[in-house]
């Protein structure tokens, strides 16, 4: 891997075990075993690094939430979605802990967020109203964009929620594996009696790994 690359993700795993506001380009150098001066050669300073990361960002977020083909609707193409949603949270949980901060000190990273997440809004109306098409889920097509920024709005502040609303500073795998549940909980909502046995069964299956995630966070 290069230098580059080895320092967009070190800070990664920095920012996302400690905190981006508590880690310093220092930090990141110190845990690389490189100079700060190396590490200037590649970024010019924190915020540059944070840009790179939100490039990794958006590159999840396009191959992940995108529309299904038209093929038969699986437990296994649904969990796609919900795999995404989870894998975009637990890896670049620090932004979503301090999305606020970090917007309000780069207006040109706030420009490309706000674009992303107005490109995730589109492609997730698009599947809900592949869903309702396909008979899978039983919503008024004027209701179908509104639904969409809702679940939009859950997943990306659950993290925010949940560190508001306990003494806890840590986001557990278990945690965001609740937040999905939510999601699924609204979804169940707008099920059709095609479609309700399928979102018991997915709803079960992340049931089942959010227990096995606290238990293992207990031992």
């Amino acid at each position: 891997m290069k230098t580059r690359d080895k320092i967009i993700f070190a800070s990664l795993e920095l920012f996302n075990e400690h905190g981006e506001r508590s880690i310093t380009t220092n930090h990141i150098a110190t845990h690389l075993g490189i100079s700060p001066g190396n590490l200037y050669y590649h970024f010019r300073n924190k915020e540059d690094i944070i840009n790179s990361i939100f490039s990794l960002y958006e590159s999840h977020l396009e191959s992940g939430f995108k529309l299904y083909d038209d093929e038969p609707i699986t437990i296994e193409l649904l969990m796609g979605y919900f795999d995404a949603m989870f894998y975009t949270l637990w890896e670049f949980r620090f932004m979503h802990a301090n999305l606020a901060d970090i917007l309000s000190r780069d207006d040109a990273l706030k420009k490309r967020y706000l674009h992303a997440q107005q490109q995730v809004l589109t492609r997730s109306s698009d599947v809900v109203r592949k869903l309702k098409k396909d008979g899978f889920l039983d919503i008024e097509d004027s209701k179908v964009t509104a639904l969409a920024d809702t679940l939009k709005m859950m997943v990306s502040f659950w993290i925010s929620y949940q560190l508001t609303q306990s003494s806890t500073s840590t986001i557990t795998k278990a945690t965001l594996y609740d937040g999905l549940l939510r999601v699924l909980m609204i979804f169940k909502a707008y099920s059709t009696q095609t479609s309700v046995a399928t979102f018991c069964r997915l709803e079960q299956h992340y049931l089942d790994i959010a227990s096995q995630e606290r238990h293992n966070a207990a031992q």
